[in-house]
């Protein structure tokens, strides 16, 4: 980092925030949360109006990347930077924003049926990254959960669940588990389905009836009750998203 000629941070950090200003005076520094989210520091790219906005100049839309969530905004932060600061021009930059299809299994947007976005986060294999995948979706959304599971703590994910999740259904070997664990914070709003087809199936269903704006696969859990891997059981949930492309 010290060898770098231009150093860049996520000013959305607090640690960062806290810790890096002295070291590098001249950093430049970016935010999810617009312009005076970066005050005192130095403002470099931030979102603002909807807009990437770099050193004040509107370079893409922010709606532009097809991933979700502030950690992935950031990421788009970072990168107009870097581009920027490279002087690539502001056009070919938003076209290869434009043009990214995203991460497979790593919420990926697959469709949109009926206003309903069905999004793929086959990768969120323990409950951190479930509760990441949970948080950077359109809220209530529909979760689908479950497979092998993995030892943790799933305070946080749970907590999660209740603000966030209109119901959960439950596949896989960890479905009574988690059943048991939800029922144990005072959450009822779940389903043992068992299989990903009843969960798809379900899932359509239920939220079409609760105006839920997302269906969302993020099992928590690994895939090896029903699936070599996790890329075989987001594959499997692109598959079965066909009938509503």
């Amino acid at each position: 980092m010290h060898r770098s000629e231009l150093a860049v941070f996520n000013g959305d950090d607090p640690y960062l925030r806290q810790h890096l200003p002295e070291v590098f005076p001249n950093a430049y520094w970016t935010s999810v949360g617009g312009r005076r989210a970066i005050a005192p520091l130095r403002p470099c790219a931030y979102i603002e109006d909807g807009w990437v906005k770099f050193e004040a100049i509107p370079i893409v839309r922010a709606d532009a990347l097809r991933m979700v969530g502030d950690h992935n905004q950031q990421n788009l932060l970072l990168a107009v930077t870097a581009a920027c600061l490279a002087e690539l021009d502001a056009e070919a930059i938003a076209a290869g924003v434009a043009s990214f299809p995203g991460v497979p299994h790593r919420l990926e947007h697959i469709c949109t049926w009926q206003g309903i976005d069905f999004i793929n986060d086959s990768k969120a294999t323990n409950y951190d990254a479930a509760e990441v995948g949970l948080r950077s979706v359109n809220a209530p959304a529909v979760l689908i959960a479950g497979g092998e599971a993995k030892e943790g703590d799933d305070t946080a994910w749970l907590a999660c669940i209740q603000a966030r999740a209109a119901t959960v259904l439950l596949i896989g070997d960890a479905a009574p588990q988690f059943a048991q664990r939800l029922q144990s914070v005072g959450y009822s709003n779940y389903e043992i389905v068992e299989t990903m087809e009843r969960a798809m199936e379900r899932g359509a269903a239920v939220a079409a009836s609760l105006a839920a704006p997302v269906v969302l696969l993020s099992p928590a859990c690994a895939s090896f009750d029903q699936y070599p891997n996790f890329e075989q059981r987001g594959e499997h949930f692109r598959q079965l998203c066909q009938r509503f492309q």
